[in-house]
């Protein structure tokens, strides 16, 4: 049984050094009880939401946020891993989930498609994410990848643990209120279940770190502004699904700690059929769509073009 620790961010949105230093603290909480597994969540250098101050606020890929991933590691004698918007020698900006070890850098996953209002921010990978750890095998997936049945393919069978995040927001409480009160009820449901029964899907156990909060900011090609919070959903499962150790959005910042087995077992579910292992409801598939064609847009204009260095021909 390995000792394992998920961790709830409250992030400033965009404030790196302010968010390094949190995540540094809570790590440090989660290597002092002992954990040789840390989890830190998705952007866990910048928080999320459609924010100019996100365009500029990229790191290279051995700058601050792979100091202190590996610096934490070495300390603590941990994996430790999380993801964030990393500007690559092409130019362009990708959502990069690294894990480091006590020797160092183990690998790196790119998440394969932004979500919503994240196509303003970074482009898609395509790797496998399945990381070399030693003595095991360690998949790596972000947020929405949970949501995919690629995801599934991807890792199914053949790794020993799976190390996640999210920056999963709420659907705001717009009128008629009993309307999107429902919406967000089973929003909040799907962070959820999306996190915990993904063990089940692929056969490991899951460590999944979040984000929790409220959020304000704009709202891309809309008027209103968006004012809503994190769903959280930081939580241990074994690979039979069972939820170990959880800590819920309303808790706020803090850690969850649990022991695992890290062996990769027979998957009890099978993935279904078609694209989404997860019905997203209406309002998410429609805000799916046009924050995307918005954010690729928004994307070139301030993020590429921006930036001094010569981008490539983005891959997405």
């Amino acid at each position: 049984m390995v000792l394992a620790a998920a961790v709830q961010l409250e992030a400033v949105l965009g404030d790196v050094p302010a968010n390094l230093a949190a995540c540094e603290r809570l790590a440090d909480e989660a290597g002092r009880a002992g954990a040789e597994v840390i989890a830190l969540p998705e952007f866990f250098t910048t928080g999320i939401g459609f924010t100019p101050s996100l365009a500029t606020a990229a790191l290279p890929p051995d700058g601050a946020a792979t100091e202190l991933l590996t610096a934490l590691a070495r300390r603590h004698r941990a994996l430790v891993g999380g993801s964030f918007l990393c500007r690559d020698s092409d130019g362009h900006v990708r959502n990069a989930y690294l894990l480091a070890g006590p020797g160092g850098v183990v690998g790196r996953h790119d998440k394969d498609l932004p979500t919503m209002w994240e196509n303003a921010f970074y482009t898609g990978g395509d790797d496998d994410g399945v990381l070399d750890a030693g003595d095991y095998a360690v998949g790596a997936a972000v947020c929405w990848e949970l949501m995919r049945t690629q995801t599934v393919r991807r890792l199914r069978g053949k790794v020993d643990l799976a190390m996640t995040g999210s920056g999963w927001w709420s659907i705001p409480r717009w009128t008629p209120h009993a309307l999107f009160d429902r919406l967000e009820r089973n929003n909040a449901a799907t962070a959820r279940r999306a996190a915990a029964s993904f063990a089940q899907y692929i056969g490991a156990p899951v460590v999944h770190a979040a984000h929790a909060g409220s959020l304000d900011c704009a709202m891309p090609w809309l008027p209103m502004p968006y004012r809503g919070y994190f769903e959280g959903a930081t939580l241990i499962a074994a690979a039979d699904g069972t939820v170990i150790a959880e800590r819920r959005a309303e808790e706020g910042e803090g850690i969850v700690l649990g022991e695992i087995t890290l062996q990769r077992q027979r998957p009890r579910l099978e993935p279904p059929a078609g694209f989404w292992l997860h019905r997203r409801g209406i309002m998410p598939a429609a805000v799916w769509h046009y924050q995307r064609w918005h954010g690729r847009r928004w994307y070139r204009r301030h993020v590429v073009q921006a930036n001094p260095a010569q981008a490539a021909p983005s891959p997405r």
